[in-house]
């Protein structure tokens, strides 16, 4: 039977959502499913992953050196960990992005990125070439398999009808010197996270200049939804990195997504593909995002976002 561990994701005592996407991954690969939560004190976050339904137990791990999610500080924790488990499971955030190929590394096993379907155990479907193809992949027996998941294919896992028991675990493990935190620069929002929110409003180069922007942010809070934003937006600086939504940005799944002034490029469809209701809004008939857009208003976005205002009160 497999042993699945997951390395849980948070952020100021909050578990992330994209932990309990990893857990629905883990239930359709089947076992026993333990989350380590690794933190200066992590009692909070832990009580919020053992209430995660299909968990077996929690794994806490308290150490000062674990305030801040550091990759190169959790992954030897996490290699510890590992022993005894079939499978280590992360999610596919910036968060995992730095921590699995480390803990792979120090296990000597391949990753198996962006995990997108579990087919058995051991077999995986992942996107290659920018979403364009779908690679199966399997892990040989007897090997530990090491995986993000792209939790833009999963739900999140709701409570279950009782809580996991929570296990205060000690980690022997040699953390490195060469890595320290020094600070963490990000910019603070009322707005739903880009990566969880149910609604997303994105803009695109159309926009003209950051001072237009300001119609997305507005047409968001009308809705209650994240921001995104086009890599030629953020290229632009009319948009910050960290909104940005495509291949080389944020993976997202949002129930309704709403894109303004994008033409569609192939690395921004990537990243959207698994929304649930897409609204495309451009001037330009044939842009490619109205191949995929369930709504599509062709017209200029500077009359149509007003109305659209208008509209909703």
């Amino acid at each position: 039977m497999s042993r699945i561990l997951i390395v849980a994701e948070h952020s100021n005592g909050k578990l992330n959502a994209a932990t309990a996407r990893c857990v629905t991954a883990a239930r359709q690969i089947g076992g026993e499913i333990d989350i380590a939560v690794l933190a200066a004190d992590p009692s909070a976050v832990a009580a919020q992953a053992a209430a995660l339904d299909g968990v077996t137990r929690v794994l806490a791990v308290a150490n000062p050196a674990n305030a801040n999610a550091l990759g190169a500080v959790l992954a030897p924790q996490v290699v510890a960990l590992a022993a005894g488990h079939t499978h280590v499971l992360g999610p596919s955030t910036t968060f995992g992005k730095d921590l699995m190929p480390r803990v792979a590394a120090l296990l000597g096993e391949a990753q198996v990125t962006d995990v997108m379907k579990v087919i058995d155990a051991r077999t995986f479907e992942r996107p290659i070439y920018a979403g364009n193809a779908i690679i199966t992949v399997k892990v040989p027996d007897g090997r530990t398999v090491v995986a993000t998941i792209r939790g833009a294919s999963y739900p999140a896992t709701g409570a279950g009808a009782a809580a996991a028991p929570i296990e205060a675990v000690t980690v022997e493990a040699a953390l490195p010197t060469h890595t320290r935190f020094v600070r963490l620069e990000a910019a603070a929002s009322d707005r739903p996270d880009l990566q969880t929110a149910a609604r997303v409003v994105s803009g695109g180069r159309a926009l003209g200049s950051a001072e237009n922007f300001q119609l997305i942010y507005r047409l968001a809070d009308r809705l209650g939804a994240g921001v995104g934003a086009s890599r030629a937006a953020v290229d632009a600086g009319y948009a910050p990195n960290d909104m940005q939504v495509g291949q080389t940005g944020k993976i997202i799944a949002p129930e309704l997504y709403v894109a303004i002034g994008i033409s569609g490029a192939i690395q921004h469809l990537t990243g959207i593909k698994d929304a649930g209701t897409i609204v495309a809004i451009n001037k330009d008939a044939e842009a490619p995002i109205f191949e995929i857009a369930d709504f599509g208003l062709v017209g200029d976005l500077f009359k149509i976002i007003p109305e659209l205002e208008q509209a909703l009160g």
